[in-house]
């Protein structure tokens, strides 16, 4: 049973036995021996019992309370207040609350302001309470009678309302102890403004206007001044079809329908209104506040600010329902008379909306009812300068800065992509205020094609692509050649593993099928991509040919329409007017959060480069906020989401605040149709790929490691010319090794104490870039490496940038060990370091979506044994495999044989670097030349 107190936390819960035994023991509780009022029979009667019972405050009887509730065995009266407890917990999670003062004047929360369905859901379960749930503790002076049920539920709600929101932090909110303290505070000084409270939001009535309108009739003439009153109506807010005007409530011709308290009520709640819109503010001295009369200005304030002020404070305004009101304004944007029947949209790609010259047309339409009202009808109506006027035949509610504003949008022009911008989101900003915006001929047209890509015919995959593009990369294809078809930029946003990279190179050969497309495609890229963008385009594109615009060497000369350009952000940024010069087909920026800052340099230059079509290509739109997606597709279509500071204003602040569910939704419409984001857990995607995916990645080296790969292999050769058998052998296995240690870092094969780690090894850069896409999609990765140095350098660069990792060798304790693989599995750090030796067997690491190989052994079943650390069962997302690769060298030569002699790799290098000890002068000459493969 519920014992409520004063104030309604100091209540508590009473478990006791129906058969008059003691309860169960409960630690902090004690047992108290309690008269009780119970029911006798069905609830016919009642008696006083004393019972042994255990108190327990609210606070602390509400876990046990819930539990009861989900017990089949549970007492009915337990169950019944374990459901009244989460209904209290309900209410209070959504925000119910309202300070106030109990009767004795202390700080009290209660629930509250319940609404119509609220009040019926607490009726409801009031009348399911079991006779046993009333009953209450009594002295021997009390009256032998049960408490009002639905009164007991409320007390109860309140005793809830008042325990929960007094956390520890909670004083930090109210600047005091009142309201935060879990003792009892006194404060009556804070009465007259928890009235104030409660007439604003708690009061048992609620106010509404009623608008009255004298002097308009069929035959009025069309300048006749209609007279305007505004009636005050009360409603009562428990019975939500009791309603009166406020005349009647005070002349008590409604007898006490509303409650004895609803004048003092209504009195408090005009007081809010008239503070927000203070036309009402003569009714507050009044004998009756029944009525004011409005003049046209007020009855303009009225239709506009005035309706929503009032609505803050929950007062309703009612129009007469013969004045006809719906008048509606919307705007229409799209191409004038003349220009509409001079463009069509293209679907080969021959017009690009984006160069329409002509700007597009925008125009106000009103309309009453489903008639279109003339220029000068709307003249009409802003030169009235009132609320009402008639027009064809009726008299109209309109605003005439409405009107007026209307009139002087008309004839205006704005560019094609802020058209577009409109017509996708279906509305515009003007003036600060949103409007509907409805498209118009081709721009009508073009809004359909993108917001219903499934309707278009798709494109055929390209002859010359050397490969079969899997259904979701076919559907990337679609849309890529459509968007870039007419003139628009897009992202393709799709998990890493996906296929970006092949979808591209499709839709270039795509592109070269049309005379009105073909032309080179520029790809800007990391520099540790630079390697695997050529050899993928070299596999899947035979014959098209592909340079890298990059070194000292690089030029331009005799490009060719079909050609691929390759360069690094870098060089982009030094280069970017003889890149200007050239006349594109296609530019896109890979890894396109390189350019998410729209003030940096690279994002300036790469914004100077023209081209037919814009693409951009990252696993990661938004790493932080919506700027960078703003910087992204500003740069794929210039002015699609307005100014930076206008995006931030309308939608960045709103969505990523969660504040506006229309923004959000609108900048959905708008964005949807440029960004393809796909994810491996997305249906139709997942099931297609294979459970592991393995891809080499070509990194360069750097200036550094080049000079010390072609030193080492200088020097060693000549020491192994001249050497015996014996000792040749491990001339050539420590070369090997050295090769392998400057392809990492050249801090590892300089044995430095205190390196410097950062912008020395291509291989660490790539590591860096695949760790900022990996997480940014918060999952996990393991980093294999058979050298324990190493992992140490890539430790402490890790810590240097703030990402957390563990590090797993041979040096390891069982303990350790466990310890690391249980906060990796839950989670707790995203980046694993595993010695290839020490962790290629023998660990269960699923929650790694991604395994990355930094060096390359010699053995590929060892490295395949590493892997099935995250594949394996269990395991149940795709497994992406990304073997680091120093481009031109030794490690590069061993890929190729591993990826093309597969027969040889099993029978040469299946043994390791001993196989390569017995190669001849001139074959390990060949082996560990370095070929181009430096910057």
């Amino acid at each position: 049973m519920f014992v409520p107190g004063d104030p309604a936390r100091t209540g508590s819960v009473a478990f006791w036995r129906a058969d008059g035994g003691a309860p169960s023991a409960v630690p902090s509780a004690a047992t108290e021996e309690l008269r009780v009022v119970v029911p006798v029979g069905d609830g016919d009667g009642v008696e006083l019992v004393s019972v042994p019972a255990v108190l327990l405050p609210v606070r602390e009887a509400l876990p046990v309370l819930t539990r009861a509730r989900a017990c089949a065995d549970g007492h009915r009266a337990a169950i019944f207040w374990g459901t009244a407890a989460v209904e209290a917990l309900h209410l209070v999670a959504r925000g119910l609350l309202l300070p106030g003062l109990s009767g004795a004047d202390h700080d009290a929360w209660r629930t509250g302001a319940l609404g119509a369905r609220d009040i019926e859901r607490i009726r409801h379960l009031a009348a399911a309470m079991p006779p046993e749930a009333h009953a209450v503790p009594v002295d021997d002076s009390g009256p032998l009678r049960l408490p009002d049920p639905e009164r007991l539920v409320r007390a109860f709600l309140d005793a809830v309302a008042d325990t929960l929101p007094r956390s520890p932090a909670a004083a930090l909110v109210t600047g005091g102890p009142a309201y935060a303290a879990r003792h009892p505070v006194h404060a009556p000084e804070l009465r007259a403004w928890a009235a104030d409270v409660a007439a604003g939001h708690d009061a048992g009535v609620r106010l509404s206007l009623r608008v009255e309108v004298r002097g308009l009739s069929a035959v009025a003439a069309e300048d006749a001044a209609p007279v305007f009153r505004a009636v005050l109506q009360v409603h009562s807010v428990s019975d939500p079809a009791l309603v009166a005007d406020a005349a009647d409530v005070w002349a008590g011709t409604v007898d006490d329908a509303f409650g004895p308290r609803a004048r003092m009520d209504a009195l408090l709640a005009l007081r809010g209104a008239a503070r927000a819109w203070p036309t009402l503010t003569p009714l507050l001295s009044a004998a009756v506040p029944d009525a004011v009369e409005l003049a046209d200005d007020e009855v303009t304030e009225l239709l506009g600010a005035g309706t929503r002020a009032l609505a803050g404070t929950g007062v309703e305004v009612h129009w007469p329902k013969d004045l006809t009101r719906d008048l509606t304004a919307r705007a229409e944007v799209g191409p004038s008379d003349d220009e509409q029947h001079s463009r069509a949209v293209s679907s080969d790609g021959g017009t690009s909306f984006l160069s329409a010259d002509a700007l597009l047309a925008f125009n106000w339409r009103f309309s009453l009812g489903d008639q279109r009202l003339t220029r000068e009808e709307l003249d009409r109506l802003a030169e009235a300068n009132r609320p009402v006027v008639r027009l064809r035949d009726q008299w109209v509610l309109v605003d005439p800065q409405e009107a007026r504003r209307a009139r002087a949008q008309q004839d205006r022009k704005v560019t094609p992509v802020d058209a577009l911008a409109a017509a996708l989101t279906g509305s515009t900003e003007v003036d600060g205020r949103r409007v509907e915006v409805q498209p118009t001929g081709w721009l009508a047209a073009l809004r359909e094609r993108l917001a219903d890509p499934e309707t278009q015919e798709p494109v055929d995959q390209p002859a010359a692509l050397a490969a079969t593009l899997r259904d979701y990369q076919r559907r990337g294809l679609n849309w890529l050649a459509r968007m870039t078809s007419l003139g628009l930029g897009c992202c393709l946003a799709d998990d890493m593993g996906l296929g970006k990279t092949i979808t591209l190179i499709a839709l270039h050969l795509h592109r070269q099928t049309h005379a009105a497309t073909a032309g080179p495609t520029l790809v800007v890229c990391p520099t540790s991509l630079m390697g695997n963008w050529q050899r993928e385009i070299e596999r899947f594109a035979p014959g098209t040919p592909v340079r890298r615009f990059h070194g000292a060497r690089r030029d331009l000369a005799d490009l060719a329409d079909g050609e691929f350009v390759l360069t690094t952000y870098g060089t982009m940024r030094l280069d970017a007017g003889r890149l200007a010069a050239v006349p594109w087909g296609m530019v896109v920026a890979d890894e396109a959060q390189h350019v998410k800052n729209p003030y940096s340099e690279t994002a300036r230059q790469l914004r100077s480069i023209g081209a037919r079509a814009h693409v951009a290509l990252t696993g990661t739109p938004v790493e932080n906020n919506l700027s960078e997606l703003w910087a992204i597709l500003d740069w794929a279509t210039p002015g699609l989401l307005g100014r930076l500071g206008t995006f931030r204003r309308r939608y960045a602040r709103a969505v990523e605040g969660g504040q506006d569910p229309a923004a959000a939704e609108r900048l959905a419409r708008l964005v949807r149709p440029f960004l393809l984001r796909r994810r491996k857990s997305d249906p139709g995607i997942a099931p297609e790929l294979p459970p592991k995916t393995e891809t080499d990645h070509p990194v360069s080296l750097t200036q550094e490691q080049t000079g010390l790969y072609e030193a080492v292999v200088r020097e060693a050769l000549a020491e192994i010319a001249g050497a015996d058998s014996m000792a040749r052998r491990g001339l050539i296995v420590k070369l090997l090794t050295g090769l392998k240690q400057i392809c990492n870092h050249p801090a590892q094969f300089l044995k430095e104490d205190r390196p410097r780690i950062a912008g020395r090894s291509g291989k660490l850069e790539l590591l860096d870039e695949l760790l900022d896409t990996i997480l940014a999609e918060e999952a996990g990765v393991l980093v294999f490496t058979q050298y324990v140095q190493m992992a140490r350098l890539l430790e402490r660069h890790l810590t240097s940038r703030g990402v957390a990792s563990l590090f797993l060798h041979g040096g390891t304790s069982v303990t350790e060990r466990e310890t690391m693989v249980r906060r990796f599995q839950d989670g707790e750090v995203p980046v694993f370091l595993l010695s290839l030796k020490a962790a290629g067997t023998g660990l269960n690491l699923t929650r790694a979506e991604h395994v990355v190989h930094y060096d390359r052994w010699w053995n590929p079943a060892v490295e395949a044994q590493a892997t099935d650390r995250a594949h394996r069962i269990g395991q149940t997302r795709p497994v992406q495999v990304h073997r680091l690769v120093a481009e031109g060298t030794i490690e590069d030569r061993i890929a190729a044989l591993l990826s093309r002699k597969k027969e040889l790799a099993d029978s040469v290098l299946g043994a390791g670097e001993a196989a390569l000890t017995e190669l001849t002068d001139a074959e390990l000459a060949d082996l560990v030349e370095l070929r181009g493969g430096g910057r």
